[in-house]
């Protein structure tokens, strides 16, 4: 492992995990548990599940040890969490709605601009669960979860050009919902 000065790459944690670091699996775990969870939340729309599914997601990848290409744990995780949560999605026959979640909002700023900007949270929230599911999902993973065009590509199973479309159609849905509720200062 690097020196103590500086934050080990995913790429260093998980060769140290394969080659018998325990603690190396639990910083990943660490790393991107709560991340993971959210973003299965707002596929699925349980946190029992989502948190479930986290795991499961983590446990499939550090019990299996499969070959994970140089920079790619991340997108490797959330694709293998995105298929869980699809089995579990048709296991449940249930429709899946996106949101963002509430605690994006940091405690440090003023009561009257956290009381507008809940309000923008509120009718984001609502927007976005008025466009396409396709285009929520890759507004949500390129921009929540900032992730690159390729990481969102391969969790979708599609290429950079469709992750391409769907953004760019995704701001322009997006857009047009957030100027039907009044809002025309978001940055899209």
């Amino acid at each position: 492992m690097p020196n103590n000065n500086t934050i080990p790459s995913d790429d260093e944690l998980y060769n140290d995990y394969l080659k018998g670091d325990s603690a190396a699996g639990d910083q990943l775990l660490l790393r991107y548990g709560d991340s993971l969870a959210s973003y299965l939340f707002s596929f699925i729309g349980d946190y029992h599940d989502a948190e479930d599914l986290m795991l499961d997601s983590f446990a499939a990848i550090l019990v299996k040890k499969p070959k994970i290409g140089e920079g790619c744990f991340k997108a490797y995780l959330f694709k293998t969490a995105r298929h869980k949560a699809c089995r579990l999605w048709r296991k449940k026959l249930k429709l899946s709605e996106f949101s963002l979640p509430d605690d994006i909002i940091s405690d440090e700023i003023s009561p009257e601009k956290k009381t507008v900007n809940d309000e923008n949270i509120r009718s984001l929230h609502k927007c976005l669960n008025l466009i396409p599911k396709q285009y929520r999902e890759a507004l949500w993973l390129k921009y929540a979860m900032d992730l690159s065009y390729e990481q969102a590509a391969e969790i979708m199973a599609c290429g950079r050009k469709k992750i391409d479309n769907l953004l760019m159609n995704g701001k322009k849905a997006l857009r047009r919902e957030l100027e039907k509720e009044g809002i025309t200062h978001y940055e899209i």
